[in-house]
């Protein structure tokens, strides 16, 4: 019987076959994504660092996030999302990287940006995709959902 793999392990071995590296820009899943990724043996070969920017200054600082996308956007927003992919990749080398920013709440949501709304950048070869997504539940139900949809579009981009 066939071993099923989990999304994790599919983008791990995706990865290793495209010979490709992988960093990650974190906001409100504050390093689950990274430590998803990491629980997979062997993902060493294709992860080497993460950024978790929760505030805005460390996203400019660390991933050149543009002070004007953070004041015309504000930090959860699709240029802020693509930005901190671009960021992260320039920063670390790699071939591949996410950007991860939302409000997961239970506050912090407003009319316009409300609490589940997730910006999810996905950079491969110098191209960017940003989905935007809504997520229910609790705090820690959406930062999981985020993981997962930010897995899911990892592996998508690099078909």
């Amino acid at each position: 019987m066939e071993k099923i793999q989990l999304l994790e392990e599919q983008v791990v071995s995706r990865l290793k076959d495209m010979h490709m590296k992988v960093s990650f820009a974190e906001s409100c899943t504050g390093g689950l994504l990274s430590g998803r990724l990491l629980n997979v043996p062997g993902s060493s070969e294709v992860f080497d660092e993460g950024y978790v920017t929760y505030a805005n200054e460390a996203k400019h600082r660390l991933l050149e996030v543009s002070n004007e996308a953070l004041r015309s956007y504000g930090a959860v927003s699709r240029q802020v999302a693509e930005q901190m992919a671009r960021g992260a990749a320039k920063r670390s080398g790699a071939q591949a990287a996410v950007g991860v920013t939302g409000i997961a709440g239970p506050d912090g949501g407003t009319v316009e940006k409300p609490v589940g709304l997730v910006y999810i950048g996905c950079f491969v070869n110098s191209k960017v995709v940003v989905t935007e997504n809504h997520f229910c539940g609790s705090r820690e139900e959406v930062r999981i959902q985020a993981v997962e949809a930010a897995l899911k579009l990892l592996l998508n981009c690099l078909s």
